[in-house]
C-alpha cells in the first residue's frame, strides 16, 4: 500500500512513521510512505499558500491553486491508484470500520490543511473528507498520521498476529475487555480469578461479558439501539 501526505510542514511525518510498527511495516514492504510539500506547487518567491478570505473574517485561508496542481501531479506520478482523502472538521467521523475499508485501497493521498481552513473549491478534489472528531487541531497533520496508523496496522502481516487487530476495541462494535499482566496482585488490586484459571471457555465468556460491561459503562453510545449478545 502507498500512502502519500500533502502538507505545508511535511517534516513532521517521518519521525513518527519511521518508528515502531509503522517503521517495521515499511521495512517489511507492506507500506510505502511519501511526503509532499504543498509549497512546491507555488509560483511566487515567497511560496505563498494562503490569502485573506473574501467577505472578511479572521485568519487566512489556503489558496486553491497549489492544491489542484499538487493533487493532479501526485496522482499522475503515482504507481498505484490513489484515493484522495482530505482531513477536515466537517468530514465524516473516522471509525474502525472506515480504517478497515481504507486499508484495502491500493493507495491513499491524505491532504492536511492549516490556518483557518481551505478554499471550499479545494474539496472538489476529494474522494472523501474525514474528521477525527468534534474538535479543532492546529493542522491536519496529526489527523492524517492517525488515519495512516489505523489503516497500516490492518494490512495483513503488519502486526504479525492477525488476531491482534481482530480482538481490539470497535472491531465488533464494543470496547475491548480489560487487560491484565503480572503481578497477579498489585497494591491490593487483584487480577480476576477466571483469567488465572486456565479454562479457555470461561476466559472467553468473561472477556465478552467484560467488554459489554465496559462499553455500557464507558461508551453507552456504542450500544444505542443495538442488541448485543453476551455469548462468546
Amino acid at each position: 500500500m502507498d500512502i502519500h501526505f500533502l502538507s505545508v510542514i511535511p517534516e513532521v511525518f517521518p519521525p513518527y512513521l519511521d518508528a515502531s510498527i509503522m517503521g517495521r511495516a515499511q521495512a517489511g514492504g507492506f507500506v510505502r510512505f511519501f511526503t509532499h510539500n504543498l509549497r512546491d506547487w507555488t509560483h511566487d518567491r515567497h511560496r505563498t499558500v494562503d490569502d485573506a478570505p473574501f467577505g472578511g473574517g479572521q485568519g487566512m485561508l489556503m489558496k486553491p491553486e497549489p492544491f489542484f496542481e499538487a493533487v493532479g501531479e501526485i496522482i499522475s506520478r503515482s504507481e498505484v491508484a490513489l484515493k484522495v482523502v482530505f482531513l477536515s472538521p466537517h468530514g465524516t467521523p473516522f471509525t474502525q470500520e472506515k480504517a478497515r475499508e481504507l486499508s484495502e485501497e491500493a493507495g491513499l493521498l491524505l491532504v492536511a490543511g492549516r490556518y483557518e481552513g481551505m478554499d471550499e473549491r479545494v474539496f472538489s478534489l476529494a474522494d472523501e473528507v474525514i474528521s477525527l472528531g468534534d474538535f479543532v487541531l492546529t493542522g491536519g497533520e496529526l489527523a492524517a498520521m492517525a488515519v495512516a496508523d489505523a489503516c497500516t496496522r490492518l494490512i495483513p502481516g503488519v502486526l504479525g498476529n492477525e488476531l491482534s487487530a481482530a480482538e481490539e476495541s470497535f472491531e465488533d462494535g464494543l470496547l475491548e475487555c480489560a487487560q491484565y499482566t503480572r503481578p497477579a496482585v498489585y497494591r491490593g488490586m487483584a487480577v480476576p480469578e477466571v483469567l488465572l484459571s486456565g479454562d479457555h471457555g470461561k476466559v472467553a465468556l468473561w472477556r465478552r461479558e467484560n467488554a459489554l460491561e465496559r462499553t455500557r459503562r464507558l461508551r453507552p453510545d456504542l450500544l444505542a439501539g443495538e442488541e448485543v449478545s453476551s455469548r462468546a
